[in-house]
């Protein structure tokens, strides 16, 4: 790989994506709107990269930001069941119409690959655990909707147009970087950032759902393992840590590593289209392309902290 697209660049993922590109001395370039993503997530690779301003619902814009690639990483996305529900028709055109111009601007390029950031929520709420990914996909909202057939247009376009793809369905993603105040944030950012402010973080549910949390890094080196990989085809792969923590453990274990312990969390209602529980089976991307989570729950929160504690 000498040059290589990430789509979403800017954003939480992507931009520490971008960043580990360059340090392997990728030739490589940005593609995004900036509607979520930051420029500052890239200060550090000022200079060493090129960024197109753009938006991929937009094909032409696309198509030029394809060219002369290699492996595109395709990272853009709204990423909220919340918002999905509320505006269904925004969330398909970004996340679906938005991936179908990507898929064909790749090519009609000539890229030699596409790793697609799927989404756990394709397996929906169904009891069975671990997730694996033989299971029967079941989406609850218009986000896991539009996710879930972004993954058939990868494999479509692998099997019509030989367009080598790779799908990996990320579970809850943590790490600097990720935005409390966006739409898009994840709950740890959230509670990281209410606990040092002395705020008491929202609880919605009872806290006794679970989720499998997995550190930026992980998903990072499971994009860069599968895109040099053999796999191809529109395979998906899992990507999470392959552990379980409740929501009301997760809190416990952020006050233990802030040293905050006497701020009580505030329960709300459920939010529709939240599954209850999640935990990801990683033994196919392990065979299939060496993917581990190397850094585990807790030195990743730790890791996480000391980065709001340094932006605060």
């Amino acid at each position: 790989m000498t040059s290589a697209l990430v789509t979403g660049g800017a954003g939480f993922i992507g931009s520490h994506l971008v960043e580990v590109m360059v340090k392997r001395g990728v030739k490589t370039r940005v593609l995004d709107n900036f509607s979520t993503g930051k420029r500052e997530n890239l200060a550090g690779v000022e200079g060493q990269v090129e960024i197109v301003q753009g938006d991929i619902r937009d094909y032409q814009t696309v198509r030029s930001a394809t060219e002369g690639i290699d492996i595109v990483f395709h990272q853009a996305a709204l990423a909220s069941v919340t918002e999905s529900i509320n505006d269904p028709k925004l969330s398909n055109e970004v996340n679906l119409d938005g991936t179908l111009n990507v898929l064909l601007a790749a090519k009609d390029s000539g890229v030699q690959k596409l790793v697609y950031a799927g989404s756990s929520s394709a397996y929906g709420d169904a009891e069975a655990l671990p997730k694996v990914e033989t299971m029967r996909e079941s989406p609850i909202s218009p986000y896991s909707v539009n996710k879930l057939a972004g993954e058939k247009y990868c494999a479509v376009f692998s099997k019509v147009h030989g367009l080598q793809t790779v799908v990996l369905r990320y579970f809850n993603v943590f790490g600097p970087r990720q935005d409390p105040g966006s739409l898009y944030s994840g709950v740890i950012s959230l509670f990281i950032t209410k606990i040092l402010n002395g705020e008491r973080p929202v609880i919605y549910g009872d806290g006794e759902q679970t989720r499998d949390f997995v550190y930026v890094e992980n998903v990072v080196m499971a994009n860069i393992f599968a895109s040099v990989s053999k796999v191809g085809g529109g395979e998906v792969f899992n990507v999470a840590s392959g552990e379980t923590i409740s929501i009301y453990e997760l809190l416990g274990m952020v006050q233990e590593l802030t040293g905050v312990h006497d701020v009580k969390p505030i329960f709300r209602e459920m939010r529709k289209g939240d599954v209850r529980h999640s935990l990801a089976d990683v033994g196919k991307a392990q065979q299939a392309f060496g993917y581990w989570p190397v850094v585990g729950m807790r030195e990743g929160l730790g890791r996480t902290i000391e980065w709001y504690k340094e932006k605060a």
